[in-house]
């Protein structure tokens, strides 16, 4: 059944070539959002030194009874996108999950600012979604998670998935994709920066910062210039680099 959006994976191979692809040593500790009946769970606490698992939808309680049992495995209840994750003890090392799709996107941004220790990320999610997050400048489809996910992490598509391996069977593709930490999120004035930035695609970069922040028009064209950086280039112009550039040039960091 569906619960909450989610769609459970129904394919033990499947599931066992997810915790494959996570390259998971023994002691780490990994993050799963979206337990759903518990399939991948069993798999991820058998090769992890401490499991935290978050579920939304207490229905699932009874199917969750025997995994909340095991040690070393915390099962949290409540939405991921609520809870303190930087409270979870102890800390999350990599994150495996067959991700809710309707909060991927915020959910993997979310987790690559609030926990720093997570090296690794292993989800499912819908394809267009894995699309978005390693696309590359100029593509129709490169935005603002894009920007922020590669300023931190390197963003690899690892398999597409069939939608028969799901039940019930979803209506769109999916994939597994692979993040790998390189370096920290990006500051709050530059992930505020990449997001106006992108507000009004159609404009230039410079116009669409002013449009949210009257007056700081000629400050970036002047940074952009300074970069070697057409002045009226678009967002979708700029690589995630580009955009840190920016930033500390405008906090006056250079």
């Amino acid at each position: 059944m569906v619960r909450l959006g989610q769609n459970f994976l129904a394919d033990p191979n499947l599931l066992d070539a997810i915790v494959r692809d996570a390259e998971l040593e023994p002691a780490d500790v990994v993050l799963e959002v979206g337990a759903g009946e518990g399939v991948l769970s069993e798999r991820l606490a058998l090769a992890a030194a401490h499991l935290h698992t978050i579920e939304i939808d207490r229905g699932l309680e009874p199917a969750l009874a025997a995994l909340a049992a095991r040690p070393g495995v915390s099962l949290h209840w409540g939405d991921a996108m609520k809870l303190d994750l930087a409270a979870l003890e102890p800390a999350p090392t990599a994150m495996v999950a067959n991700l809710p799709y309707s909060v991927a996107t915020p959910l993997i941004l979310r987790t690559i600012e609030q926990l720093p220790a997570v090296g690794r990320w292993t989800v499912m999610v819908q394809r267009e979604i894995a699309d978005r997050l390693r696309a590359a400048p100029g593509s129709r489809t490169y935005g603002s998670p894009s920007v922020v996910a590669q300023l931190a992490c390197e963003v690899e598509l690892v398999r597409s998935v069939d939608p028969a391996v799901f039940k019930p069977r979803p209506r769109v593709a999916s994939a597994i994709l692979r993040l790998r930490r390189t370096g920290p999120a990006p500051d709050p004035v530059t992930w505020q920066l990449i997001r106006a930035a992108f507000a009004h695609r159609r404009k230039s970069l410079a116009r669409s910062l002013e449009h949210g922040h009257p007056g700081s028009l000629a400050p970036a064209r002047a940074a952009l210039a300074q970069l070697g950086l057409p002045e009226d280039a678009r967002a979708e112009a700029l690589a995630p680099a580009d955009f840190a550039a920016l930033s500390a040039k405008l906090q006056g960091e250079d």
